[in-house]
């Protein structure tokens, strides 16, 4: 098929910041793309060549919207799957597939997955809401502590709480739930596999991530992690044990944990472009966006290898600020050699809020963390006070 200079058109589902880097590459290709999304502020609602308001969870708006389009694919996973059955039985191509995001969108089903294809990862229980969760600690079959995550829809920093009380169960949502053995860890890493229609597979390098300690969100993404290389050929392995297990099209990011005797356990997974692939636009041959058309257009997969090292810090709402977002001291970072910012166009700030990134690229990887660190203290994301 034609994909280039045509009347091919594709479809995404969601049109936030990722959907917003996904039109970046499709625009380089002139690439005809459709964004559906819930927000009239969302930051594809610009960029693409049609742009459409409607629930990502209603069936008729995503039948519909999967009516108009050539091929479908998704920059969130939580989407109507129902919806994507029918339309993938009438013939529409959708890359990841229907059966893959049920496997993934729920994360009691996806903790299952792994146990039941002997992929490492930490013990679990599942539990249908909070009072089966309380009556299973008071059973003594809960340990404290331990990771309470929703069952679904959850992200970074929401829908997940580590509990070391029972006074940490106050708050908690009423919902499908896994109560997760808490591991004690070196590292949190990251591996993306990319899959075409056809299976060629390439994976990206390991990258190590630092987290915010209260917001529970990446703050700084690695590449290349600084661990041994004998870790990192252990994580890359397990990464593509699980691509082959989801034999998913286009990207796959495996979250994982490096144990203190330097074992992998896999967190999560998301059958998309990710946070700890951002990093690839400034520092990789070819970025993870780059990489996800590639792949669920069937294209040639592009080098993964780093030109540089590379280090993305998130940018994210200052605590105590809500409303029109200002950057301040955007101008000082960009007086820096390597540093590139990454305004994602959502113009309210809250705290914690993604609103953006910045990727410092330096041929030293300790000059780069350096850098990465003055980033960080300098930009502020707040708002009109």
């Amino acid at each position: 098929m034609n994909y280039f200079s045509s009347d091919f058109k594709l479809g995404i589902l969601g049109g936030g910041q990722l959907g917003k880097m996904l039109l970046s590459e499709t625009r380089k290709l002139d690439i005809q793309t459709y964004v559906l999304d819930s927000s009239k502020e969302a930051p594809c609602q610009f960029g693409a060549t049609k742009f459409f308001l409607g629930s990502l969870m209603d069936y008729e708006t995503i039948y519909q919207f999967g009516k108009m389009v050539d091929l479908l694919t998704i920059e969130i996973e939580n989407v109507n799957l129902d919806a994507l059955d029918t339309l993938e039985s009438e013939g529409l191509k959708i890359y990841p597939s229907p059966k893959t995001l049920r496997l993934i969108q729920n994360k009691g089903r996806q903790k299952d997955f792994y146990t039941e294809n002997e992929i490492p990862t930490s013990k679990h229980q599942r539990f249908v809401g909070i009072n089966e969760l309380k009556k299973a600690i008071e059973d003594d079959k809960v340990e404290f502590p331990f990771v309470w995550k929703s069952a679904q829809f959850g992200y970074d920093g929401n829908g997940v709480k580590i509990v070391r009380s029972t006074i940490d169960l106050l708050g908690l949502d009423d919902v499908e739930c896994i109560a997760e053995d808490m591991v004690p860890f070196k590292n949190e890493l990251a591996v993306i596999v990319s899959r075409s229609v056809f299976g060629e597979v390439k994976t990206y390098p390991v990258v190590e991530m630092e987290f915010h300690p209260e917001a529970n969100q990446v703050e700084y993404t690695i590449c290349p992690a600084r661990i041994s290389e004998k870790v990192a050929q252990k994580a890359q392995k397990v990464a593509l044990q699980v691509s082959e297990a989801f034999n998913h099209v286009g990207l796959l990011a495996v979250e994982m944990f490096q144990t203190e005797d330097d074992e992998i356990l896999v967190n999560e997974v998301a059958p998309r472009p990710h946070n700890s692939g951002h990093y690839s636009i400034e520092a990789s041959y070819t970025s993870q966006f780059e990489q996800h058309i590639r792949s669920i257009l069937n294209l040639p997969l592009g080098s993964t290898d780093s030109k540089v090292a590379g280090i993305m810090v998130n940018l994210v709402g200052a605590e105590g600020f809500s409303g029109p977002v200002i950057y301040e001291n955007i101008e000082k970072i960009m007086e820096i050699p390597g540093v590139t910012p990454h305004i994602y166009g959502k113009r309210e700030t809250r705290p914690f809020r993604k609103m953006g990134h910045v990727t410092i690229i330096n041929e030293d990887m300790k000059e780069a963390r350096k850098i990465a660190e003055e980033v960080k203290n300098s930009i502020r994301v707040i708002s009109v006070q």
